[in-house]
């Protein structure tokens, strides 16, 4: 039959790139060979392919085979390539049509016994097909409704090789199999909590706000017990809806890492917690082969949320650096780079100092000056000059908590409506340019002769410049803060009142 070719992909990180497929026998001595640069789990693909095929009532020739993967300097890694390395062999062997394997992408891990094992990654990788031009991709069944979310594309689902290989033309009598589904248990996309429950804590829930609103990083610093979890879990709530393209890329890495998507796009910001012992690899994404993303990258498009911040590695913690200005996640090995997208929210909660008592109203701190500051310490500058909005929260006294019972309270679903009308205002602001949201905007930009605002109401920042109270990238920081509250109140320009609260925010915890 000669040469016969199919499509299959490989992933590297978030970006994917189709891999040609060409099977062909030769008379030599029986064997099967695996060529084009293929890591360990794919060199095992010949002993899958050869019992699968044989299970499904088919027969490949005693004669060598020799598949290669092009191109072959594209490192190719997984067992997804199983069932496309199959078909290319039957269409080789004349077992079915080979004028049709070359128009399909084909994904999926063999079993034994033929049937097809759902894999990661497949939103990205029916999305990277769909992008060259190749519509028709053959799925495992178990990966089917996920599949069919990426727009425009004709996903056949097969529970086995035996149903692929008759969808080619063999002639065959199907047979009805269980198919492999997908056993991973999807996530709750949203969760039944509202700021209404926190008790007390207005000027903290107002900071939230002003997070949500601006996309700004924030850090709550402040004993046990003042709330700091309990306003981070609700964050997410008050964001607006992700659009289209930023669902898709959410799904997207929820896929790579293995988590159901379901039947539906994820529309909600995704909220990810990681415990203080993470690994840089673990919050940032990893691997030697096969990389995966981190909590960072499940986070984008949501919050990342790190409880007893000082508790982590300040390795770890200086790791998000990079994303937190680039807003794009890298992971560089000796053979690959990947990208993942890094547009999350990051938010921090520290106790003031080991005991957690410092600086409480009601309890007294029993650690020394220099634990306290050690402490502190492994929190970097440069991180901290990083986060927007720094906060110092206190425990609800019974005062508080009498007016907080008997008065209104906040909801999320007004946080949420005055949200949404500050970014429609900045984005309406921001039209025609490549930011649709405060946080986004480089300094330079709101310190242009268009947005510039004037001496007398940016006084009291520029005295703390130049005092050193703040840097040049905190002093961006504050003018970005001040246009989120100018939004917030729909104002068209900060006042000298929105700069001073904006530097409050920024240098609560002082």
């Amino acid at each position: 039959m000669g040469v016969v070719r199919t499509r299959a992909v490989a992933l590297l990180g978030m970006d994917g790139s189709i891999v040609e497929i060409e099977a062909d026998y030769s008379s030599q001595l029986p064997s099967f060979v695996i060529i084009g640069l293929p890591d360990a789990a794919l060199g095992e693909a010949k002993d899958r392919v050869q019992t699968a095929v044989a299970n499904s009532g088919l027969e490949l020739p005693s004669r060598r085979l020799t598949v290669n993967l092009s191109p072959a300097s594209l490192p190719k890694h997984g067992s997804g390539f199983d069932l496309a390395i199959a078909i290319a062999a039957l269409g080789a062997a004349g077992k079915i049509d080979p004028t049709t394997t070359e128009k399909v992408v084909h994904l999926g891990e063999l079993g034994l016994d033929g049937r097809l094992r759902p894999i990661p990654g497949i939103l990205p990788a029916v999305a990277t097909a769909v992008a060259a031009g190749i519509e028709t991709v053959m799925v495992p069944s178990g990966n089917a409704r996920e599949a069919e979310l990426v727009p425009n594309a004709r996903i056949v689902p097969v529970a086995s090789l035996r149903d692929a290989a008759i969808w080619h033309g063999a002639q065959l009598e199907p047979i009805v199999v269980d198919p492999i589904l997908n056993s991973t248990v999807s996530v709750e996309e949203s969760r039944q909590i509202d700021f209404a429950d926190v008790v007390g804590g207005t000027e903290a829930i107002e900071a939230m706000v002003v997070a949500a609103a601006g996309g700004h990083h924030a850090m709550l610093l402040g004993p046990p017990g003042s709330g700091k979890t309990m306003l981070a879990e609700r964050l997410p709530g008050i964001l607006p809806d992700l659009d289209v393209h930023a669902a898709l890329e959410v799904s997207s890495v929820r896929s790579l890492s293995g988590m159901a998507v379901g039947d539906r796009l994820q529309s909600r910001p995704p909220f990810e917690a990681p415990h203080h012992t993470a690994t840089a690899a673990s919050l940032i994404g990893g691997g030697s082969r096969n990389i995966r993303p981190g909590a960072a990258a499940r986070a984008s498009g949501g919050v990342l949320f790190l409880d007893e911040a000082p508790e982590f590695n300040s390795s770890v913690l200086d790791s998000l650096r990079q994303p937190l200005e680039s807003g794009v996640i890298t992971i560089n090995r000796a053979n690959a780079v990947a990208h993942f997208p890094g547009k999350f929210q990051l938010l921090l909660a520290a106790n003031p100092c080991p005991c957690g008592q410092y600086g409480a109203r009601d309890s007294e701190c029993t650690c020394p000056p220099a634990a306290r500051r050690r402490y502190l310490g492994r929190l970097s500058g440069p991180l901290l000059d990083r986060i927007d909005i720094q906060l110092r929260v206190e425990r609800v006294t019974t005062a508080a908590l009498r007016i907080s019972t008997e008065g209104p309270r906040i909801t999320t679903a007004v946080a949420k409506t005055r949200v949404q009308e500050a970014r429609a205002a900045s984005k309406s602001r921001l039209e025609g340019t490549p930011w649709d949201r405060n946080s986004m905007v480089p300094g330079s930009w709101l310190r242009g002769s268009k947005f510039r605002l004037e001496p007398n109401r940016t006084r009291t920042l520029d005295r703390a410049l130049e005092r050193g109270g703040i840097t040049m990238r905190g002093y961006d920081r504050v003018l970005r803060l001040a246009w989120t509250l100018a939004d917030l109140e729909a104002a068209t320009r900060p006042t000298s009142d929105h700069i001073g609260r904006a530097l409050y925010l920024r240098k609560g915890i002082m």
